[in-house]
Parts: structure tokens; sequence; C-alpha cells
């Protein structure tokens, strides 16, 4: 296959240089990223943390140095929206997350809902639809978009949840790593079957070395596994038996055929360079970026 030529934003996870936010900008600027994505579920980004002032204080920074915000993180981890007793808080603070998003200049939030069960007619399925159908409706109403992380279960039932929630609040954040490590589901294939929600892309790569059930990866709501938690999927894509994380290019992700296909459905969005392991991330980030430049005419 030809090499397909890109015009989209590069982006970095901000976190992903693990050195605080305000050093991790700098370090997104100085590698040539055009945007950064933050986490803002605890910390300094926590909604609840950042009062009026200091969300215009964040905002003025981030554009002096030259940067978008492609999206805020909103992934509240534990079990997802699968855990009706939890499920009004983490809503209420997926409101508050898209709130902050869009004072920030970015009307996108990803997430991990948790793993969308096969069955349509369990408790958890029904547990999760509800949940999500206020998400994406609240979404929806404010032009905002909270995007679910591919990964979990496969592209085409991912697609059949989404058709049921009534409007596209809720939409998709492409993990092609993700896919090729854990359920081995193919993303360009995935990309054409998810191309009415994909509104944000992670750009990570990864290799499969076994079978896994994607609950020891992302747990499930009475399942007996631990409920996620990003660092011990961190550990098991570093050390682990069933799955690898990569830097970019060297893994199992077809990045001709996946660009391409993000090219044949006209997305127009960031590719945001996420990087969970390894001893030097600033390192491995740079030369993502580089990476992803190459594609560029």
């Amino acid at each position: 296959m030809a090499r397909p030529v890109i015009t989209n934003k590069i982006g970095v996870i901000v976190d992903s240089f693990q050195v605080g936010v305000k050093e991790g900008l700098r370090k997104a600027k100085e590698a040539g990223a055009d945007g950064v994505q933050i986490y803002a579920v605890q910390g300094e980004f926590d909604p609840a943390n950042l009062p009026p002032a200091a969300r215009r204080e964040w905002k003025d920074y981030i554009a002096s140095l030259g940067l978008e915000i492609s999206a805020l993180v909103g992934d509240l981890g534990g079990h997802g929206f699968q855990d009706p007793a939890q499920n009004r808080a983490k809503i209420d603070k997926s409101k508050r997350i898209m709130e902050l998003a869009k004072e920030l200049g970015t009307d996108i939030v990803t997430t991990h809902i948790g793993i969308v069960p096969p069955n349509r007619d369990s408790q958890i399925y029904e547990t999760m639809h509800i949940a999500c159908e206020e998400l994406s409706r609240y979404a929806h109403e404010m032009n905002a978009y909270f995007a679910i992380e591919t990964g979990p279960e496969t592209a085409a039932h991912l697609k059949m949840f989404l058709d049921g929630l009534g409007s596209k609040g809720v939409s998709v954040n492409f993990d092609p790593a993700n896919m090729v490590m854990v359920t081995g589901d193919d993303p360009v294939q995935g990309v054409h079957a998810l191309k009415d929600y994909i509104v944000h892309t992670h750009a990570k790569d990864g290799v499969k070395l076994a079978e896994i059930d994607p609950r020891n990866v992302y747990g499930q709501y009475g399942y007996e596994a631990p409920a996620l938690d990003h660092e011990k999927i961190a550990e098991m894509a570093e050390t682990g038996q069933a799955f690898r994380e990569v830097p970019l290019g060297t893994g199992s992700v077809d990045w001709n055929g996946y660009l391409q296909a993000l090219n044949d459905i006209g997305y127009k969005g960031y590719l945001t360079i996420e990087r969970e392991v390894g001893s030097n991330p600033e390192a491995d980030i740079r030369l993502a970026v580089e990476f992803l430049k190459g594609f560029r005419a």
C-alpha cells in the first residue's frame, strides 16, 4: 500500500511525560506537538480544584505556548458505568469535566465506560445504556462529545451499543493499539465500522502475545478480576505475557492502512500520542511525533 498523506494535527497526552501538567505542556511543545490532552479526573485539573480564574489562567498559558487542547481525559476508572450504585456520582462528575472542557476550548472528553456485555438483555448492559443515554443527551445539548476509547470489545459490538443511544453525544476515541493488543480486532475495519462516531484518536502501538479475556484487563462488575486500574494495565503492557505496548511504528498496528482508513472516512481530528510505559517516555514521544510527521506531505 502507498504511504498515505495526512493533514491531521498531532497531539500528546501531557500526563505521559510523568512530570506534572505545566512541565508536561512545555515538553509537548518542545516535542513538536500541535495540541495536548490532559487528565481532568483528579489533581490540579479536577474540575473541583479549578475555580473560574484558574481555568482562565490555564487556558491563556496553553495558548501562550501555541498549543490547543485536543481533548480532556475524563476516565473515572473502576467499573466504568457498570455499577448502578456509583453511576449517579460518576455521571455528575463526567458532566463537570465536559463543562470544563468547553471552558478550556475543546468539545471532547475521552473515557472508558467498561466492557459492553455481549448480551443486550443483561443487567450490566441496561445499566450502562441508561448512564450513557443521559451523558449522550447532555453532551449533544452542549455540542460536545463524550468519547469512548476502543479496545475492550470489538468495533462492531461497540457500534451496536452506540446506535442504541439516540444521539451522538457519546462517540468514539479510537485507539488502534488497544484493539490489536486485547481483542485482536482489525483497526482498519474498525475505523470503517465506527466512521460515524470517531471524534478523537490515540496514536499508540502494541503487539498481542497470547489470548486474554478482556475482563482480565479492563475488569467487569461482578467478575472476579479487579476493576479498571491504569497502573495495572500499564504494568501488563510493559511486562505481561499477553500483550505489550511498544514505541509507535514498531508494533502490529498497520499505520499505512489505518491512516488511509481515517483519510477515507474524512477524519480531520487529532492523532494524540499516548505512551503509558517505557523508561524514557519523553524520547518515545519525540520519536512518535516524528513518525507521524513522516506521513505529512
